[in-house]
């Protein structure tokens, strides 16, 4: 099963005033979001082909602590389950060093050829 954790600290363009999802100057979950899909990308990544590429299909995140901008958080996606071109992670978020959860959840990818993929649009 396949595994990625990155690590990310929070910014000013990563707040919740700056993504329009409230009014603090704290973590967005829009931002919290993003980077877990981008630990579920970097964990499915060795199992692609040429051509191939990951589409995000379900996501279900749990947003628990605030998080100020310096704070550095690791994000780290578990493979959980896979069958054929679906795969699922866990995902959780935390600060570095192995500090408070900030995050859980799951995100569900699906494996597709990226030109048969675009040529459908």
């Amino acid at each position: 099963m396949s595994e990625a954790t990155l690590r990310f600290t929070v910014d000013d363009g990563d707040t919740a005033a700056s993504l329009g999802s409230g009014s603090l100057a704290v973590l967005g979950t829009p931002r919290l979001l993003a980077w877990c899909e981008a630990a579920t990308c970097a964990a499915i990544e060795h199992d692609l082909g040429d051509g191939e590429t990951s589409v995000g299909t379900r996501v279900e995140l749990e947003h628990t602590r605030a998080s100020r901008v310096g704070v550095r958080l690791e994000v780290t996606a578990s493979s959980v389950h896979r069958d054929g071109r679906l795969h699922r992670f866990s995902v959780v978020a935390r600060e570095a060093g192995g500090g408070r959860v900030v995050g859980t959840g799951e995100v569900t990818r699906v494996v597709v050829d990226a030109e048969r993929f675009l040529g459908r649009l």
